[in-house]
């Protein structure tokens, strides 16, 4: 059996919100929990399934947890891992960079043999420009809590159940 995790900052209150309802809809004791301010390169590669909690800071950057990792995931051969993402960000406050945390760490997964799963469709979102976006999809779950939080539980249990097909 495959070894899945969770990963996302244990002080982000939003992400940690939807993390714990991700975490909820596969099951208690599905998938571990881990902090993203505190990963280690060992602990992330003992994974064969992440699941990757990424709110996009600012204008379309990624936290600084996140950052700080990146020097640490360059060097890393993601063959074999299957990673899905989730992201939050604001359409309405920063419409030209939507959920753009999602692109960039989708690229550098990618990049280094990663592979992406759990596309969702940008139907029902409104914004300009998205790093997130490919062919017409989010290359994961994108989440406005700004402005659609009422949508967020009916993404998330949609999302879960695509990502049963790749997340064993």
């Amino acid at each position: 059996m495959s070894k899945t995790c969770i990963i996302y900052s244990f002080n982000s209150n939003k992400t940690r919100l939807v993390a714990e309802i991700i975490a909820d809809a596969f099951g208690k004791g599905k998938i571990e929990k881990v902090n993203a301010e505190t990963i280690t390169e060992e602990q992330f590669l003992s994974f064969d399934n992440m699941i990757l909690g990424v709110p996009t800071w600012f204008d379309g950057e990624l936290p600084n947890y996140w950052s700080e990792f990146v020097p640490a995931l360059e060097d890393l051969d993601l063959q074999g891992k299957t990673f899905a993402i989730f992201g939050l960000g604001d359409q309405e406050g920063y419409p030209e960079n939507f959920v753009d945390g999602i692109g960039i760490l989708a690229k550098l997964l990618e990049e280094r043999g990663g592979r992406i799963v759990g596309e969702t469709s940008t139907e029902g979102y409104t914004f300009e420009s998205s790093a997130a976006v490919r062919d017409g999809k989010f290359l994961g779950l994108a989440l406005d809590q700004e402005n659609q939080a009422r949508l967020t539980n009916d993404r998330v249990k949609k999302w879960v159940e695509s990502l049963h097909n790749f997340i064993k």
